[in-house]
């Protein structure tokens, strides 16, 4: 099963891009949001080996890092191919 996190902060333009763009791919994720959360923006850092910007994301165990890197795998048409290889 498919399993997306994404950690954010509100009024974050970066986390809605994201949002949005994973809203598009019409898949499900856990929106996680660290605002004033130190024991999950400790986690966030933790996960993603020191990644302290929002949003950070994960698609199952795969870190795939923040807004501009989903956002490469889209426009590269790799974005697809990880979100059905995983759903496999």
């Amino acid at each position: 099963m498919l399993n997306i996190d994404i950690y954010t902060k509100a009024y974050c333009p970066y986390c809605t891009h994201a949002l949005a763009l994973l809203k598009s791919k019409q898949v499900e994720f856990t929106e996680i949001k660290i605002d004033g959360d130190m024991t999950k923006r400790s986690a966030m850092i933790e996960r993603s080996n020191g990644g302290s910007t929002v949003p950070q994301i994960f698609i199952n165990d795969l870190h795939v890092g923040g807004c501009d890197q989903l956002v490469a795998l889209e426009m590269n048409g790799q974005l697809d191919a990880l979100l059905e290889k995983e759903s496999a």
